[in-house]
């Protein structure tokens, strides 16, 4: 591996090369200006690089040198082109860690009288650069220099000229911290200095992508065979724990306001994140109760007792006199909903209860909201591909912080009085020993969008599959893409260092596999328009057999022909005790040249 100074040389005379390159063909004349065009956006490739290999996480490893309480790591944020710190925790110098925090160490008079021999001085960031700091440290004999901020922490930078005079490390730690040791371990402490390895990925990836394909396999699956059952009308009403919930279509007109709604919250949550983040708790623990019931509804209904009703009232939902085990079932789902509330924020097992929570959420969605068309997925993912990239890659040209809004929002604020984070995400913690573990990024986060806007593509590729009757291919095809573009997004992630806008990879993997699959077998105007419904497919083997042969079509079943398989195709004789929806005109068609008779106000 090279030294970071020498890459940071390499990489500081390739740029200036390439500059001087690009200048040479805009002198030239216009017939180099597309060239130098094509090449321009490298410099400013290489310089993000240069930036983010100046600035690690590492870790300080604290004793008590009476030999009280077991060591405590503690996160640091060092520039490795000052100097390197070791990998290995056996390598680190366990120092005496003195403090000086009452002095900003910005000229020779704020140095003790024996100096820092053999120490590593903890100062107070302010009133000078850190070269002033590292440069009087490091001359009083100092072996490195902690800097305390109570502000975010930043990398401590300085010029090349700088970092070749400098030979000791230095880093910023948080004041919480710096109270925390020595309220835990008392004044006389020794520390050690070092940066353990950051894997590529976290274990908890593989979690995380269990949990989201998962959702999406399984509530799209749940969507499209909740509509399959709407339209073979085979189920009956048994009461009202039978009846589902009416599907809600989007139309493009809910998408365009569903964004601004979506673009205003964010915006609004970035600016008043203290006030507005106990209300999005507040929304989380209604709507997760709500998506838990659904979820865990059919399960209950096939239990075999709790059937008796509530007596006759009138009181609020319960004049409705509901099932026994459905009043159990509506209470356990609120006290699950109210424990994840009071206790949230306990990292230990408070993720547990908040990712069951978030995956019924996600599935309820999925079952209760219905894109009609392809032509609707499509306007819909594009549109949150752009606001995903957007808030991500856009924001932090706009704001003071130079913060991304979506990141700064999704990961909570770090001024934040509240310190409460926004719970409308699946996390895991972090299962290895890493920097990153222990400084701000203890989580692994997807957002619930990433979930159910693709999501929404895969419960219509699931319906149209059981319209056209094609075995499920688009729904697997679909499924398996999103799986693709989420390890897309982790290797991104991997690479980058970064939190990125999992739509920009997700969106197009989904949308150009579905699209080409319809375009492959020849169905992309009945998979744009939704326009799938098996009129034209053989009758089902359960069709009843006509006395005179199959018959032309008469104008009533064309009338019909856009209805669903199953809903327009057959109507055996009904007896008279069929509920009277059941018996509607739309729902019978003719099956042979004789016509059935129905119940009253049906006909055929």
């Amino acid at each position: 591996m090279r030294e970071p100074r020498t890459a940071l040389a390499r990489a500081t005379h390739g740029a200036g090369a390439l500059l001087g390159n690009i200048w040479r063909r805009l002198r030239r004349g216009p017939a180099d200006m597309a060239a130098a065009a094509t090449v321009a956006w490298l410099p400013a490739a290489i310089l993000i690089f240069v930036a983010q290999v100046a600035c690690e996480y590492g870790m300080v490893r604290v004793v008590s040198e009476t030999g009280g309480p077991k060591g405590k790591d503690y996160c640091i944020l060092y520039n490795p082109q000052w100097a390197h710190l070791p990998h290995d925790l056996g390598k680190a110098s366990l120092l005496q860690l003195r403090d000086w925090t009452a002095s900003m160490l910005c000229s020779p008079s704020d140095l003790p009288a024996k100096g820092f021999s053999n120490q590593i001085p903890l100062v107070t960031r302010g009133n000078c650069t850190f070269y002033e700091k590292v440069r009087l440290a490091q001359g009083s004999g100092a072996r490195g220099l902690l800097i305390v901020s109570k502000e975010t922490l930043v990398p401590p930078g300085g010029n090349k000229t700088q970092y070749e005079e400098i030979g000791i490390p230095v880093a910023l730690l948080s004041h919480k911290d710096m109270v925390d040791i020595f309220k835990s371990f008392g004044r006389a402490v020794r520390a050690a200095l070092y940066a353990p390895n950051e894997p590529l990925l976290d274990y908890n990836m593989v979690i995380i992508f269990i949990m989201a394909v998962g959702t999406v396999a399984l509530g799209g699956y749940w969507a499209g065979s909740r509509d399959v059952r709407k339209y073979m009308k085979h189920k009956r009403d048994d009461g009202p724990e039978k009846q589902e919930d009416e599907a809600v279509d989007v139309t493009p007109v809910m998408t365009c306001v569903f964004v601004v709604m979506c673009c205003s919250m964010l915006v609004l949550l970035y600016y008043f994140y203290d006030h507005l983040v106990y209300v999005i708790i507040g929304i989380f623990c209604l709507a997760s109760s709500t998506g838990l019931y659904s979820c865990l509804l059919p399960l209950v209904q096939k239990l075999p007792f709790g059937k008796c009703r509530v007596r006759d009232n009138n009181l609020p939902y319960f004049h409705k006199r509901p099932q026994v085990r459905m009043l159990l079932l509506a209470l356990f789902c609120v006290a699950v909903s109210v424990v994840w509330g009071i206790f949230r924020n306990e990292d230990q097992w408070a993720w547990i209860l908040q990712d069951a929570l978030g995956i019924a959420f996600c599935l309820y969605m999925l079952k209760t909201i219905r894109l009609p068309t392809f032509k609707a997925c499509t306007l819909l993912l594009l549109v949150l591909f752009i606001y995903d990239v957007f808030f991500v890659f856009i924001t932090p040209f706009l704001t003071k912080s130079g913060n991304s809004i979506m990141v700064e929002v999704a990961t909570g604020p770090t001024d934040s009085a509240t310190h409460e984070k926004l719970p409308m995400v699946l996390k895991v913690p972090r299962l290895n020993t890493s920097p990153l573990a222990l400084c701000d990024r203890p989580f692994s986060l997807l957002g619930f969008g990433d979930i159910l806007v693709p999501g929404l593509l895969v419960a219509y590729c699931h319906r149209f599959d059981i319209q056209v009757q094609s075995s499920r291919i688009y729904f697997v095809a679909c499924t398996i893409a999103y799986g693709i573009g989420l390890l897309v997004t982790f290797m991104a992630l991997a690479l980058m260092q970064r939190g990125q806008p999992a739509l920009l990879y997700l969106v197009p993997c989904t949308l150009t596999t579905s699209g080409a699959l319809a375009l492959w077998r020849r169905e992309l105007g009945m998979f744009w328009t939704g326009s799938g419904f098996a009129k034209d497919l053989p009758h089902p083997s359960w069709a009843p057999a006509t006395a005179q042969g199959p018959q032309p079509p008469k104008e009533s079943e064309a009338t019909l022909s856009q209805q669903p398989l199953g809903e327009a195709q057959i109507m055996p004789v009904m007896p008279a005790e069929q509920p009277p929806e059941l018996a509607e005109p739309k729902d019978v068609a003719v099956v042979s040249t004789q016509e059935l008779t129905g119940p009253p106000g049906a006909s055929a």
